[in-house]
């Protein structure tokens, strides 16, 4: 309960009080008010029938002076009636005069004068010459009182009786049966709210304690995990926070092995570029060996630069969702054999065979011819830089009406089965010592996704990788193939 009494704002446990134990509440109280009402209702409506009842025998009793208004035969009858009544141990009879004097009582005591009887009034007004009045005695007493008016036939009054109840004894059995139904209802209040606290709990500790999860998770410490409660939403969303805080840790790893990757990546022709730039500067006379080697450096390694930034650059535009196709029919054969060319003479300089058959004739498709060169060069590329010397990359092209594939393997050392889930992940690398950004593949697999194609790897540790690009044929409206 103290936990209850303790809450910020907007917080789960305000809500639950406000809202469901508010209402709830509010349906109690208004429950035990239509209760004690009725309650009130049956006994005061028993004991008014029972009035009613013997009231009601007036009519026999007193037939015979209803043709004339004898005061006195009216008295003796009135006496005969009160000695003769039944039910004198339960109810007071008054008879009184047509006057209003009372000239009768059962108990024999005459009230007090000054003691008001609102129902003989207002029996004397109402058309049916009956009422009825619950309230209090000048004495402090509650009863009911019930009046009943004689008259002739002619409608004139000869007088009245009047029984009175004590409420004394109802009001107690009222008071003890609301009692009983208010604490009953307290008990089940009781029950609610402490139910309700345990339940409001569970809620409330596993979500606080995701909450500083959170925040440390936030702040950079990815070990720290969420203890399973419950085996529900609340259990399904630790385990969500603990995927998310291990996820968290795995990118995190990615993006530092990514920074200093792409550092390496770029300290390496930086460094060969200030190098060479030194000793061409250094010479003391100009020697054309060493100038065009020193040139030829200084122009390869920028070439390298530029494709590392591009590969960066290619890959923002990629995340933000900015990277632009110029789609047109195009030849890949064309684009595959521009791709082989540049990348033979390092093939031949790292002692490795680069088999290729090119076939007479594969159906056009439609493509951003840059962009697929640069899928062919980043495959080719990988393909050489984890391959032996020695090694064999073979291409093959083949196709049919509905698309093209190309297949490229190689006999170098493979991919290990448990990262080559992820091998086409961004930043990911299986191999840290070969260079690389770990994005390239990243990148040819969503320049593949945009041409409607698409690029599967199978690899096997120790024997070698197997990458395959399918592209879909271009074809008229009519569904035919297109020429080129």
């Amino acid at each position: 309960m103290k936990r209850l009494a303790k809450w910020r704002k907007g917080s789960i446990t305000k809500r639950w009080i406000v809202n469901t134990l508010g209402v709830f509440i509010l349906i109690i109280v208004a429950l035990i008010v239509s209760l004690s009402f009725a309650i009130r209702n049956f006994y005061y409506g028993g004991i008014q029938q029972t009035i009613s009842a013997r009231s009601n025998e007036l009519v026999n009793f007193f037939g015979t002076y209803y043709l004339s208004a004898d005061s006195d035969s009216f008295a003796q009858t009135a006496r005969s009636y009160v000695a003769a009544f039944p039910d004198k141990e339960l109810m007071e009879l008054l008879v009184i005069s047509a006057d209003g004097e009372i000239i009768i009582t059962s108990t024999g005591f005459f009230p007090d004068e000054n003691e008001a009887m609102p129902d003989y009034e207002s029996a004397l007004e109402s058309e049916d010459k009956y009422a009825v009045w619950t309230g209090k005695l000048n004495s402090g007493e509650s009863v009911m009182a019930v009046t009943r008016v004689i008259e002739t036939t002619g409608g004139e009054s000869i007088g009245a009786v009047r029984y009175i109840v004590s409420l004394e004894a109802a009001n107690r059995k009222i008071f003890v049966s609301v009692s009983a139904i208010i604490f009953a209802s307290l008990v089940i209040v009781y029950f609610i709210i402490n139910s309700g606290a345990y339940f409001i709990r569970s809620i409330v500790i596993p979500v606080r304690e995701m909450s500083e999860t959170a925040r440390r998770i936030a702040g950079g410490d990815f070990e720290t995990t969420v203890d399973k409660m419950y085996d529900d939403e609340i259990g399904d969303l630790s385990d969500s926070i603990n995927y998310m805080a291990s996820e968290l840790a795995a990118a995190e790893k990615l993006k530092n092995d990514f920074i200093s990757s792409v550092s390496h990546e770029l300290r390496t022709p930086l460094t060969a570029i200030k190098g060479w730039a030194e000793t061409m500067r250094d010479v003391d006379s100009y020697d054309p060996m060493i100038m065009n080697k020193g040139m030829s450096v200084i122009v390869g390694e920028s070439e390298r630069l530029t494709g590392i930034v591009e590969e960066l650059l290619d890959f923002s535009r990629i995340q933000e969702g900015r990277m632009q196709l110029m789609m047109d029919k195009i030849d890949l054969l064309a684009e595959l054999d521009e791709a082989i060319y540049m990348l033979r003479e390092r093939a031949l300089s790292e002692s490795k065979h680069l088999l290729y058959d090119e076939p007479d004739f594969i159906p056009p498709v439609m493509g951003d011819k840059n962009r697929i060169k640069q899928v062919f060069i980043n495959i080719i590329d990988n393909a050489l830089k984890y391959t032996p010397a020695s090694g064999v990359i073979g291409i093959q092209v083949t196709s049919d009406s509905d698309n093209v594939t190309i297949t490229i393997s190689d006999n170098g050392c493979g991919i290990p089965s448990e990262h080559l889930p992820r091998i086409k992940e961004k930043f990911y690398k299986a191999n840290q010592t070969i260079r690389g950004s770990g994005i390239g593949l990243a990148v040819a697999d969503e320049i593949m996704q945009l041409h409607n194609g698409s690029l599967t790897i199978e690899s096997t540790e120790g024997i070698g990788t197997t990458v395959t690009l399918v592209f879909p044929v271009l074809k008229d409206d009519d569904g035919t193939e297109v020429g080129i």
